[in-house]
């Protein structure tokens, strides 16, 4: 076939030139991923977070195109070519099954973004599923296992998910962009010239150890500054609740005609019955749209929330420790006081990430570690190399937070001072975790 091309912010030109990776991409599941936010609520913190799963999944893909494209030439002795098609395929799809608002609606609803990015490949109901018959009737069960960390070769399973790999790489380096934060920039062009296959996986050359330690703190401070910023951990709390109340209400027969009139799309979820092609009509646009008509709705509390998340009216927090809850019980009791209902206007939010980690055996899901290769050949485990990544190895940073109407901190006298006095205990110390408020 004739190369396409798509023009993109972060990678330049991305380049398709496989009739099947062309089919994939013009396919009805993968052109729904321009219906779904990568970033979800970060984009009422960071207002050019507005990117799709779809540009991420094609920025995966490309990556994967290069680093096969490096492999096929220079390491023809340990990489076999009849991967690369499968290593492509399996980063343009490895994001396939995510939904609207995804982890906020997985939560609530019992999706799985993961066991339907299997569905969608091994359907025979799906497009998807189709074209990758193209290629053998055994193709669509390698890319599914390939995802799901099953396929035998470890090399393709480690550059699609580890903890350095194409999925990785490319939304670093595209949420950085889009929400211009610069933490996430790192040298992609260096990465990759020093990455190669070993007959267990990946490693890296030692003379390119810098660029994948500035990796590792880049994608910490990623995670500190920008996906666990506390704004958009408000905005989670506001749609979790409200979504929360809508299941509720449903439940209760008056309701069911209404949410039948102004959000069709999610009965099936509401009544836990929803299928693959149910899964597939909801995306963000149109969970946005029932949220703007139940701004109008008859339930206060249904309409309260709705209006915070479509007009971006966030919840203040405070941070705490796991013991630290019975300051929580007394601002708990002062939110119902003043009438909010604490179900639906406090939350507790944590958020740890492990920035980097070794492999360990007897863990389950344990990580595969970043091995740099010397010149001699020996393989060294990274942070055996570099004090900077040993500082961050083995340990989760993060925080707890608790979420509040920020009318109570504004307009109530008793809550402000019971606010100030929890904020007191922790900067004498009797509490743990960062005192700044948001």
């Amino acid at each position: 076939m004739i190369e396409k091309v798509f023009r993109d912010p972060v990678h330049d030109y991305i380049h398709v030139d496989h009739p099947m990776i062309h089919q994939l991409i013009n396919s009805r599941e993968f052109q729904r991923l321009r219906r779904i936010k990568q970033l979800g609520t970060s984009s009422f913190t960071f207002h050019g977070g507005e990117h799709s799963r779809f540009s991420h999944c094609l920025g995966a893909y490309e990556i994967a195109r290069r680093v096969t494209r490096l492999f096929d030439r220079k390491y023809a002795s340990v990489w076999d070519s009849k991967e690369s098609l499968l290593t492509m395929t399996a980063a343009l799809l490895h994001d396939i099954g995510h939904g609207a608002y995804s982890h906020t609606f997985e939560g609530l609803f019992d999706t799985d973004h993961e066991a339907i990015t299997q569905a969608i490949i091994l359907g025979p109901e799906t497009e998807i599923h189709r074209i990758l018959l193209q290629q053998g009737p055994d193709f669509p069960s390698k890319v599914a296992s390939v995802i799901n960390h099953t396929y035998p070769n470890k090399q393709v399973v480690q550059l699609i998910s580890s903890q350095i790999d194409v999925d990785r790489m490319d939304y670093l380096l595209r949420d950085s962009y889009f929400t211009g934060a610069t933490y996430g920039e790192f040298d992609l062009t260096r990465i990759l010239r020093v990455m190669r296959p070993v007959p267990n996986g990946i490693a890296f050359d030692f003379h390119g150890m810098h660029a994948v330690e500035d990796y590792i703190v880049s994608r910490f401070q990623m995670y500190m500054q920008v996906y666990f910023h506390p704004a958009t951990r408000a905005m989670e709390v506001i749609l979790k609740n409200l979504l929360k109340r809508a299941k509720l209400l449903y439940q209760e027969v008056e309701h069911k005609a209404y949410f039948d009139r102004t959000a069709p799309r999610l009965i099936p979820f509401l009544e836990n019955r929803f299928t693959l092609e149910d899964y597939l009509k909801l995306d963000d646009g149109v969970l946005n749209t029932y949220f703007q008509t139940w701004m109008e709705a008859d339930d206060i509390i249904l309409s309260d929330l709705a209006s915070r998340f479509i007009n971006r009216r966030i919840f203040k927090s405070i941070t705490f420790a796991q013991d630290d809850l019975q300051g929580l019980d007394l601002l708990r009791h002062l939110v119902a006081e003043v009438g909010f209902d604490p179900d639906y206007y406090t939350a507790i939010h944590l958020n740890f990430d492990l920035p980097y980690d070794i492999y360990k055996p007897d863990v389950k899901n344990s990580r595969t570690q970043i091995d740099i290769l010397e010149g001699d050949g020996t393989s060294v485990e990274l942070s055996q190399l570099s004090p900077l990544v040993a500082a961050l190895t083995g340990t989760s940073y993060g925080d707890r937070r608790f979420y509040f109407p920020r009318e109570m901190q504004e307009d109530n006298h008793l809550f402000a001072q019971a606010h100030r006095d929890f904020s007191a205990h922790i900067h004498n110390g009797q509490f743990k975790g960062d005192p700044h408020e948001y």
